[in-house]
């Protein structure tokens, strides 16, 4: 065993074994011992929803990103519901998304009744372009239809987007800003993690995230404590403290205890996996070299690489040579956001030029704490080869 990612993170992953895309059985072996004793301890006490875990991965979570306030809920998405309700953002207001991302992020918007306005990315960081939202706000604001409410900036492939831009022309037009954090929890910006960058943060504990719960999981963060009661209340349908009497519109958007018991497991090592995660991206950025482009970095901003994404030409000839060589790889994504079905009503004339090429572009390469040297050289060998 080489003295790398898979011995920091004390697991027996051999040098020549299949190269995984996510490998959460190893993380499972880690952890298993530890995460029965936990879900044990769940059933013991028999509080599996509401129980002790819950306000403790709560408070670990804000003590993470230095917050007041971390709320735990049922996942990525209705973190991002609740975050839009709480500031009863619905018809007639606009909230302005990135083109490039999952679509949970335009269904959000769809679901708390606001109309998404689709805004173009930057080519290198592959997050909101900050251009393009202002002239999109801007011909928002001309048109009058539409009252700009909120940005929903995205941190794709973990990389935080540039919120010292981003939170400058939201205050200009008295917008909000939601950073949509399911990829990059353990990234940060200008010495400060995610989760305080902006006004309010939602993340996703999806297993192959990473942190990631057995199921469906979330988190929300903010400092500000009349907006924490008012997501409390609306996860737990709306109901007032003592959860007796509806006072707003809310939602079963809860995270069970088992979850939040699995969750503190993985928030055990999350430090020393990020650093892995750090080595991984290190190797990959150092060995690929020029031979194809990576996701830029900008100074003073640290990627949680929740994914490793290059863009190649004839990705599908490409991906192919990588498959034959035992390589695994995957698309994110095969579209822009404004050429779904669902959302094509929402497209802006001309569409969104950088989206539309990144979607024939980007492919993304095995990222997880259990790689080893060896396998991330074989990976590098087999892209230099297949470009």
């Amino acid at each position: 065993m080489s003295t790398n990612s898979a011995k920091a993170a004390a697991v027996a992953v051999a040098d020549d074994a299949p190269i995984l895309f996510f490998d959460l059985k190893s993380q499972a072996k880690r952890l298993r011992a530890d995460i029965e004793q936990r879900l044990m301890r769940v059933l013991d006490h028999g509080a599996y929803i509401g129980g002790p875990e819950v306000a403790e991965v709560e408070a670990k979570l804000a003590s993470y990103s230095g917050v007041k306030h971390g709320l735990a809920v049922a996942s990525g998405t209705d973190a991002l519901v609740i975050a839009l309700m709480g500031e009863e953002v619905g018809p007639g207001d606009a909230v302005f998304i990135p083109g490039f991302t999952y679509n949970a992020t335009c269904n959000a918007v769809l679901l708390a009744g606001a109309t998404p306005v689709f805004v173009d990315v930057d080519p290198h960081t592959c997050n909101i372009d900050a251009k393009h939202l202002e002239a999109q706000i801007e011909a928002t604001l001309r048109e009058g239809k539409l009252k700009p409410r909120m940005v929903v900036a995205v941190d794709l492939y973990g990389l935080p987007a540039d919120y010292t831009a981003l939170n400058k022309l939201a205050a200009k037009h008295g917008m909000l800003v939601l950073a949509d954090a399911a990829q990059s929890f353990g990234g940060g910006q200008d010495g400060r993690a995610v989760g305080i960058l902006t006004d309010m943060t939602a993340t996703s504990f999806y297993p192959s995230k990473t942190v990631g719960a057995y199921g469906d999981g979330g988190a929300m963060f903010t400092d500000d404590t009349a907006r924490f009661e008012r997501w409390a209340s609306i996860r737990w349908h709306g109901t007032d403290a003592a959860k007796r009497e509806s006072i707003r519109v809310g939602i079963n958007g809860r995270l069970d205890s088992m979850q939040c018991a699995v969750v503190l497991s993985k928030l055990s090592i999350f430090d020393d996996e990020m650093k892995v995660r750090r080595h991984v991206a290190k190797r990959y950025r150092e060995g690929l070299g020029n031979s194809v482009e990576v996701q830029h970095v900008p100074r003073g901003t640290e990627s949680a690489w929740g994914l490793f994404t290059i863009q190649v030409d004839n990705r599908e000839a490409v991906q192919k040579r990588l498959a034959d060589a035992g390589v695994p790889s995957s698309i994110y994504y095969f579209k822009g956001l404004h050429q779904h079905q669902a959302f094509s009503r929402f497209a802006p004339k001309g569409g969104l030029p950088v989206c539309e090429r990144l979607a024939q572009r980007v492919l993304s390469l095995p990222m997880h704490p259990y790689l080893t040297d060896p396998q991330l050289d074989r990976v590098i060998a087999a892209v230099k080869a297949a470009v």
